[in-house]
């Protein structure tokens, strides 16, 4: 049995250890440009700082930047044109098996298994890249002005910085790095599993919904986070909550599953919307179909997400039912 978890955290909590992500990755940054000038500084001083800027002070991130970073050449005696021209030495390729050091700089080259939603103005994109040794989180940051990438395409990360957060280790996508689109078919290496449950809720963002033809991230509110508003095309999606008795466990189900486990096509769907005036009536179709029973799941366990590869109705019972039977037998 593989242990999942679901974490429910409030908005305030959400955002608070995103901020706390963003100082660190800031940090992660000016630490390493400083190291390639032979000046060691404790990244735990740069983020003692930027906190006092970013937090107490209320100064814009951008500017707490600026102004740390002018205290620290200023103290050891670097001239500020020193700092600020000249890139970053390629950093070493490194296997995504291999990524365990918090703040080291790597380049992967992987392929983007998936992209998730995200809301954030500070992030650009947000999912999981992979090779033959398996997949890791990435976040590539706004301020990087780094390319965009579209799932199930193969790229070469240059000079991204490892962080660790919460024991898990993820990519982030800074000034420093690049993103390169490499002609390559890469087989990603991932955990099979096999799951047997209830579903217990089908999430928000689930049912009929419109992707972006460019980069194929779901919208929101008709618009991409990457290309604005744009003429979106529909797709089946279910974001599922099973629970085995023992454990809870994220699924994600693509088109076709959808279609198979409900029996509603992606035309039915759109003619559902169409009748009703709202794409939420196909949602709650679905929850009525599906929510509340039995199925057995087999798919890739890539972080908290079962991305499905396949989806069966199991047999279910009243413990009641089961109770009279065995009593019924006994009784022969």
């Amino acid at each position: 049995m593989v242990e999942t978890y679901r974490i429910i955290a409030s908005p305030e909590e959400t955002n608070k250890r995103l901020e706390d992500l963003i100082m660190k990755q800031l940090a992660q940054e000016i630490n390493a440009r400083f190291n390639e000038l032979g000046v060691e500084i404790p990244i735990e001083e740069i983020e003692e700082r930027l906190d006092k800027m970013i937090n107490k002070f209320k100064v814009p991130k951008e500017e707490a930047r600026r102004s740390v970073v002018n205290y620290f050449l200023k103290f050891h005696n670097i001239n500020r044109n020193e700092f600020y021209t000249g890139g970053q030495s390629e950093s070493p390729m490194a296997n995504i098996s291999d990524v365990a050091e918090d703040g080291k700089w790597v380049t992967i080259r992987g392929k983007v298994v998936q992209l998730w939603d995200n809301s954030h103005e500070s992030i650009a994109q947000v999912g999981l890249i992979g090779d033959e040794t398996g997949t890791i989180k990435f976040t590539i940051w706004e301020s990087s002005g780094a390319s965009s990438v579209e799932e199930n395409k193969s790229y070469l990360f240059r000079n991204v910085v490892v962080n660790e957060w919460n024991g898990k280790f993820q990519l982030n996508v800074n000034k420093s790095s690049s993103i390169e689109s490499i002609d390559e078919e890469i087989e990603v290496g991932n955990t099979t599993v096999d799951f047997m449950g209830a579903m217990v809720d089908i999430q928000s963002g689930s049912g009929l919904i419109k992707r972006c033809p460019e980069c194929n991230r779901a919208l929101t509110k008709g618009a991409c986070m990457e290309h604005g508003k744009v003429d979106g095309v529909y797709d089946l999606r279910i974001k599922a909550v099973m629970d085995d008795g023992a454990f809870i466990q994220d699924a994600i189900l693509k088109r076709d599953q959808v279609e198979e486990i409900t029996g509603i096509t992606l035309e039915n769907a759109i003619a559902m919307a169409a009748d009703a005036l709202d794409q939420g009536v196909v949602l709650e179709q679905m929850k009525k179909l599906l929510v509340g029973k039995y199925y057995k799941l087999d798919g890739s366990k890539i972080e908290r997400y079962l991305l499905v590869d396949s989806i069966a109705p199991v047999f279910s019972y009243d413990p009641s039912e089961l109770d009279e039977l065995i009593a019924a037998a006994e009784v022969i």
